[in-house]
């Protein structure tokens, strides 16, 4: 923020970023107003909108959090997986961060008893990438539709044990899941699935969604929805960091860490026993007969890791694969379009779409979801060329798209579940929704019907349904 507009000799010089960063953190909510008029004063044009941008929390400049790590080692020549182990215990304006980079200083160090390690992701695995895998090379396990998560637990400065529960971001979700806590009383972090547990059986992750995003949990629902912690892998027990060790020297000392827990909130992801690849796709296709037993149905698919896999920030190459059950597939008309956002601002990226049903008036289309990714580049100027040559209607920053049985767009939609929803029209609400095609040779009037919906919910979500929490 630099340039500040000279009206006189005395005017004092512009704030610098870091200035500004640390007034915010520190100043006192009612002397904010006065402060933030001082500085609009001294600032010129420029430095005005990027105070505002950064105050209103709009500062989007499309870099990625990996990417800005990547470009502080490289500032002082260090290996971006120390930044990334080392960031979690790091805070604004990363003085300490600075100071080891230029060589002022020793590296930080992390004093929480209770930190996040940056989660290792897997890729989602294609048919052509079996052909150069060994599958003696692999461990394989369920991969279940919960919500991943890291349980960690150590002792404070005064002995005391600590807990905390995070999301794969890194997000505090602790105090959404006090029944858990109890569980963690051991010092190690768990790589695990939060799952919702019912006489033995693991619920769908619709059931799972009541427990979700709450900042409140009363008795009455960890009792109806009591949580579980299905565990992966481990990443550290007492002081030892074992992220470093193979995946299958982890997994024995993860087999040993559950048995001294002995706490029946947490148990061991099972492995899937295969000798080929073939043997793999059987049981993938057929969990229940595959030892998932009961548990089938909240089967997401398969995760293959390799037996030498160290635990990597980010989404290291060939190391995990995900590979996913086939989704659900349908044929929806596109009914509204808003503008996307970032480097898709300028364009109609966000889609609702809906299927044909019987109403009062004769046949009409209900929405049934929300999609915005799964189409190409050149797609996506395909459908916003589509949108803005027939928008019949503007409410706000949404188009009312033509749809009608012989005019519209086709999308088909892949989608990896359904829920009951009395938020949506239709009844219904899926889960992760995303184009998987675009249908220019198919008219409107031969897209799926609720009634195809309704049927798959009796087929694939036998029983009484909680109300989905969105999508």
């Amino acid at each position: 923020m630099e340039g500040a507009e000279k009206i006189g000799h005395n005017n004092p010089p512009p704030p610098t970023l870091t200035e500004v960063v640390t007034t915010l953190r520190t100043l006192g909510k009612a002397e904010l107003p006065q402060q933030l008029s001082r500085w609009l004063d001294e600032l010129d044009e420029t430095g005005r909108w990027a105070l505002l941008k950064l105050v209103t929390g709009a500062m989007r400049i499309g870099i990625s959090a990996r990417l800005a790590k990547t470009a502080a080692a490289a500032l002082g020549g260090k290996d971006p997986h120390d930044v990334e182990l080392m960031w979690p215990g790091l805070a604004p304006p990363y003085l300490d961060l600075f100071a080891w980079l230029e060589g002022r200083a020793e590296a930080p160090v992390n004093l929480d008893p209770t930190p996040f390690r940056p989660v290792m992701l897997a890729h989602a695995i294609e048919d052509a990438d079996f052909v150069n895998l060994d599958a003696a090379d692999f461990i394989a396990e369920w991969k279940w539709d919960g919500i991943r998560v890291q349980a960690v637990s150590g002792r404070d400065a005064d002995g005391h044990m600590r807990a905390r529960l995070y999301s794969r971001s890194g997000e505090d979700i602790t105090t959404g899941f006090p029944d858990l806590l109890p569980s963690l009383h051991l010092p190690g972090a768990i790589d695990g699935e939060l799952l919702v547990l019912r006489e033995g059986r693991v619920q769908t992750f619709n059931v799972l969604q009541q427990r979700l995003n709450r900042k409140v949990v009363s008795p009455k629902l960890t009792k109806e929805y009591p949580i579980h912690l299905r565990a992966y892998d481990l990443l550290g027990a007492g002081d030892d960091d074992l992220r470093t060790l193979p995946f299958a020297e982890r997994r024995k000392r993860l087999e040993v860490f559950i048995a001294r827990l002995g706490d029946p909130r947490i148990d061991l992801s099972p492995m899937i026993a295969f000798d080929s690849w073939d043997e793999l796709t059987s049981a993938r296709k057929d969990p229940a007969g595959a030892g998932a037993g009961e548990d089938a149905e909240a089967v997401e698919g398969v995760m293959l890791k390799r037996r030498d896999a160290l635990y990597l920030p980010g989404r290291p190459k060939g190391q995990w694969w995900k590979w996913k059950r086939d989704p659900h597939l349908i044929d929806a008309v596109l009914m509204y379009a808003q503008r996307g956002h970032g480097k898709r601002s300028s364009y109609y990226s966000d889609y609702t779409f809906g299927v044909w049903t019987s109403g009062d008036g004769g046949e009409q289309l209900v929405p049934v979801g929300k999609a915005y990714f799964g189409f190409t580049d050149e797609e996506l100027l395909q459908i916003d060329r589509f949108v803005r040559r027939n928008t019949t209607e503007k409410f706000g920053p949404v188009r009312h798209v033509l749809h009608e049985p012989d005019q519209g767009l086709v999308l088909e939609v892949a989608f990896e579940g359904l829920a009951r929803s009395p938020r949506h029209k239709s009844g219904v609400a899926m889960r992760f929704p995303r184009i998987n095609r675009l249908r220019w040779d198919k008219p409107p009037r031969e897209a799926d019907r609720l009634e195809t919906l309704e049927r798959m919910l009796k087929t694939e979500l036998p029983g009484k349904l909680p109300a989905a929490a969105g999508h």
